[in-house]
């Protein structure tokens, strides 16, 4: 991106004027100006969908996989937008960062020789192994206030701290446009948020994602693009909006965005990018909603939630769920109420979340504090840094010192913890315990397996003054800590720099793109991880009858619980062998077991993908039912691609999650929704079920299900969908990917 993006958006904005005649958010002016054809109407929110042309594409190292063997099916020479593949979460965390790596590129070297050799031949950056977090990195160097991109990760979104709208797709949606097709989206929802105030004290930006999902709760904003305004916006820091914006993935959110103003500017002079810095400057009065939006705001908003900055508190978020949040003041009573283990085992701080230079200045000063008056870690203390560059400048700055001083164990620049890629050596598997984490998720077993860790999220700082004690009942906003000989010690509030004097970049570790047509792209002979895909199936044209139901699941279903991360990240390059993990998170409905059903032929309870492959094996089509806001989480892709290719036709639940949807129709895989929602009591273990008429499958038109009964009976339902035109193609098509691979062999 260069400055003539903005000479261009200016142009552009002045083309919507004449069209839109109303004044326009700032969420609204990037969607209006990343059309794929030109605009010619105003759409109607949550309702319509259009056709995006993004500027360009992020894709980590797990998700790249599939992403990337997809895109070689699409028949196209180099991508046709910027793309660039980060390895970041295929590092285990277990010693430190310097072995951890060192292992990492040994265990992973298949996987990374194909990543690097297909970014060679088709034109992609490739960040190594080591390089940082996407989300940080993609901040660092490709986010910029305008603009408009996609990535292959759920918190693409926190490049929307620097005023972009950054949405996390499938690895499919990604194909698509680094094909050279266009990006279909459900024009979004707008959720204003204003901030008014200061935060100050123990308060940190981290406190206000967790107070918005509080009040909107993890499905809250499905469908809908949170955008920040108010005079608060303007008193946080670019990386602090940040952290707030890659957060508003647990609230099912499309993204969410902050205005352009000063602080921006500054992080871009920081990181290098003067001439984009300068150039969003002289455009600024446009890089952000009318001033007649902010006058009255329900005629431009779908729903507002003001938050006051100066009166927030720290607060916890948890177990088990973002959007369960405990002010800090209320932990005492909620630990007695609630039997929360008291004595944290592990805390951990960093990740995408939370690793800028701000965070770390912060907890180090809290660090030094501690140290001054004789305290130490009292438990484990992990730090994941966001990026090679945040890195190499806490260790020339001294945060790193003092904190590894204090206890902390230095992790590699990755995911590690945040996403399951942890080797926990401290407790048995099962043992329940509490962990504390300046992360984003904390669905069970998420960070470490173990379904009975209890694991709250809340900010670096807060995280790091637990530590201190070890206790999840601290209080550090008016707590006293007891020293060694008795003195009552009381912490000041943290402090920290927004910014460094200048950043170190270390070992950058980017091999910067362009094509090379002639090459080949590595697969390793033999391997187990990387796999050459086949094309779906096409729809051979008849309904689908007599389906057995392959598992009901039974309350929060999330991509986690589809297909877990952890040790299958490394398999995420191949589909067969990657399928075993099929569904073996969800809680079977009828049986409360974890990820086993009944296999109608043989009778027997077996694992779901066991199952699954004998339905497959005999010819037998199958469905998954679920209840709200199924495949919430992850932004992974084969959570739809392993259904799909075990033989499920038809995934059908209360209500979906965004992406989760999509990638099912991507996918040629049925995702449908219960027309009443007490239909999902009707289904029984061993009914049988078909979807007919489907030869008049048709936007807005339901579709119609019979279920029989063992006992004989038969009951019909209703089943909506959100299939437009095109999307019902993909399914007859057998998959997206089927009909832009067609038409690139017929424009060759």
């Amino acid at each position: 991106m260069n400055a003539e993006f903005y000479k261009k958006f200016e142009e552009v904005q002045k083309l919507i004027r004449k069209v839109i005649k109303k004044p326009l958010t700032y969420t609204e002016k990037i969607l209006y100006g990343h059309l794929w054809d030109n605009i010619s109407k105003e759409f109607i929110k949550g309702q319509e969908y259009v056709e995006m042309s993004p500027d360009r594409i992020a894709m980590q190292d797990a998700t790249a996989q599939m992403a990337v063997l997809q895109f070689i099916n699409s028949g196209k020479k180099t991508t046709a937008v910027p793309t660039s593949v980060h390895c970041d979460h295929l590092i285990r965390a277990r010693d430190d960062a310097k072995n951890d790596l060192i292992i990492a590129k040994d265990e992973n070297k298949e996987v990374y020789d194909f990543l690097e050799s297909a970014s060679y031949k088709y034109g992609m950056d490739f960040w190594k192994p080591g390089a940082g977090i996407i989300h940080q990195v993609v901040l660092e160097e490709y986010a910029f206030p305008g603009g408009m991109m996609i990535g292959t990760d759920s918190h693409t979104p926190n490049a929307g701290g620097l005023g972009m709208i950054a949405i996390g797709v499938g690895g499919s949606d990604a194909v698509d446009v680094m094909a050279g097709t266009s990006w279909e989206v459900k024009w979004p929802k707008i959720i204003g948020v204003k901030l008014t105030g200061k935060i100050q004290g123990w308060t940190s930006p981290k406190d206000v994602i967790l107070r918005l999902l509080g009040i909107l709760s993890a499905k809250g904003a499905t469908g809908c693009i949170v955008e920040y305004f108010g005079s608060g916006t303007e008193t946080i820091s670019c990386t602090g909006k940040a952290t707030i914006t890659n957060m508003g993935a647990e609230l099912g959110a499309t993204c969410s965005i902050f205005p352009y103003d000063s602080k921006m500017y500054d992080y871009l002079i920081k990181t290098r990018r003067q001439e984009i810095a300068k150039a969003a400057e002289s455009v600024k009065n446009i890089l952000r909603a009318d001033k007649e939006v902010y006058l009255e705001l329900e005629k431009y908003y779908d729903k507002i939630i003001e938050i006051n900055l100066t009166e927030l508190e720290p607060r916890l978020n948890g177990p088990f769920t973002p959007d369960k949040e405990w002010p800090v003041s209320s932990m005492k009573k909620a630990i007695v109420e609630n039997d929360f283990p008291e004595n944290i085992s592990v805390a951990l701080i960093g990740s995408c979340t939370n690793s800028s230079y701000e965070d770390i200045d912060r907890c180090a000063n809290i660090a030094k504090q501690a140290m001054e008056k004789g305290l130490k870690a009292k438990i484990p203390f992990i730090i994941t840094p966001g990026s090679e560059q945040v890195r190499a400048t806490m260790e020339k700055d001294g945060q790193l010192k003092i904190l590894q001083d204090f206890g902390g164990q230095l992790l590699a620049n990755a995911c590690g913890p945040c996403i399951g890629m942890w080797k926990r050596m401290d407790n048995e598997l099962g043992e329940r315990n509490t962990i504390v984490t300046s992360y984003n998720r904390n669905f069970s077993k998420r960070n470490d397996g173990n379904p009975n860790t209890l694991a709250f999220v809340a900010s670096p700082e807060l995280v790091t003054a637990m530590v201190i004690t070890g206790k999840l009942s601290f209080d550090p906003t008016k707590d006293k800590i007891v020293g060694e000989n008795g003195e009552e010690i009381v912490l000041d509030s943290p402090t920290g720099k927004e910014l460094p004097q200048n950043f170190e970049q270390g070992e950058k570790g980017v091999i910067k793109g362009e094509s090379h047509p002639e090459a080949e792209v590595k697969f390793a002979k033999g391997s187990s991880r990387i796999a050459k895909l086949e094309p779906f199936e096409q729809w051979d044209g008849n309904d689908f009858v007599d389906m057995p139901i392959l598992i009901k699941a039974k309350g929060k279903c999330t991509t986690d619980h589809i297909s877990p991360a952890g040790k299958w990240l490394k398999l995420r390059g191949h589909l067969d062998n990657l399928s075993d993990n099929m569904y073996i998170g969800a809680i079977n409905y009828f049986t409360d077991e974890v990820g086993r059903t009944k296999n109608q032929i043989s009778k027997k309870y077996e694992e779901t993908h066991v199952v699954a492959r004998h339905y497959k094996k005999e010819g037998l089509s199958w469905v998954v039912f679920g209840e709200e806001n199924l495949g919430e989480g992850s932004a992974r892709e084969q959570a739809a691609m392993e259904p799909r290719y075990l033989g499920g036709r038809a995934i059908i639940v209360k209500s979906f999650a965004r992406i989760h949807e999509t990638n099912l129709k991507k996918q040629g895989v049925l995702a449908l929704t219960f027309d009443n929602k007490d239909d999902f009591e009707k289904i029984m273990e061993d009914d049988r079920v078909s979807i007919i008429r489907l030869s008049e499958f048709s936007e807005g038109i339901p579709l119609k299900m019979i279920i029989k009964h063992s006992d004989g009976t038969i009951d019909e339902i209703m089943l909506n969908h959100t299939y437009n035109g095109a999307q019902i193609e993909w399914f007859k098509a057998g998959s997206a990917l089927n009909i832009i691979a067609k038409e690139n062999i017929e424009k060759n």
